[in-house]
């Protein structure tokens, strides 16, 4: 008997979340959407690297969509009226700076004529495997959006109100002294942050910053808390891709761990 009502209850939750997510298909919300990748490459075999043939999928499929490439600066301007956004805007960013965003990203968002923004750790700049000084300056030159992922990539949560401020304001503080332009956005180290983090962020003149947290920017949305989308690499091709965008779309239609202010 009880088995029974167990199974009542499994095909009714079921059948309550594939309404959910056949309403959400066919009405998704509006708002930004915020992809986050960190390396584009065939060689790595890591859960970050999208191999290039997935990448451009997902770009083709976002293309076929309607989504039009925006940046976060874009989308704080729209904020105060002086950008206009297009219907269905989106927001490519890589974390970390790993050299493969200059030797095969790069030129893939060119060929497209697409942009997005990179998130460096700033202590990482140079090092083997990532980005160079001279890389990151090309990058920005070539229209690229350059923001701050900390000097050292290390949570946020477990530090103290100095260490916080130091990895949040030296950071940027790098980033403009070796010529890249205001750096007006973060990307916090595994999504992990706390209230310090973001007085931190904002007593250092940044715009934003980006979490972990899944769904769709609103005008109302804290911009300390921008919601963003994971894309590791796929087990099941482009079908988990848009699987993860219809769970953003769900995430944001029901509240779900969404920062509205």
């Amino acid at each position: 008997m009880k088995l029974k009502k167990i199974g009542k209850f499994l095909s009714a939750v079921l059948a309550i979340g594939f309404l959910i997510a056949v309403y959400t298909a066919f009405n998704p919300p509006a708002g930004v959407l915020v992809l986050e990748y960190h390396m584009v490459n065939d060689q790595e075999d890591d859960v970050c690297a999208v191999t290039t043939a997935d990448f451009k999928q997902q770009l083709d499929y976002l293309a076929e969509q309607g989504y039009q490439p925006i940046s976060l600066l874009d989308f704080m301007k729209a904020k105060k009226g002086k950008f206009t956004l297009p219907e269905k805007p989106v927001v490519l960013t890589f974390d970390d700076g790993y050299i493969d965003n200059y030797t095969v990203l790069l030129p893939i968002l060119e060929e497209r004529q697409l942009k997005g923004t990179v998130f460096m750790v700033t202590n990482a700049i140079g090092q083997d495997g990532y980005l160079s000084w001279g890389q990151l300056r090309e990058m920005q030159a070539r229209g690229m959006e350059i923001g701050s992922h900390t000097a050292n990539h290390l949570p946020l949560d477990g530090m103290n109100q100095a260490q916080i401020e130091d990895e949040i304001k030296l950071s940027k503080l790098i980033l403009e002294w070796n010529g890249i332009h205001t750096v007006y956005f973060l990307s916090y180290p595994n999504g992990i942050y706390n209230d310090t983090a973001v007085k931190a962020l904002a007593d250092s003149e940044y715009l934003g910053a980006v979490t972990g947290h899944a769904g769709y920017n609103a005008f109302a949305t804290d911009t300390y808390l921008l919601q963003r989308v994971n894309i590791p690499r796929p087990h099941f091709g482009l079908l988990e891709f848009k699987l993860r965008l219809l769970k953003a779309q769900i995430y944001t239609k029901l509240g779900i761990l969404q920062h509205i202010i």
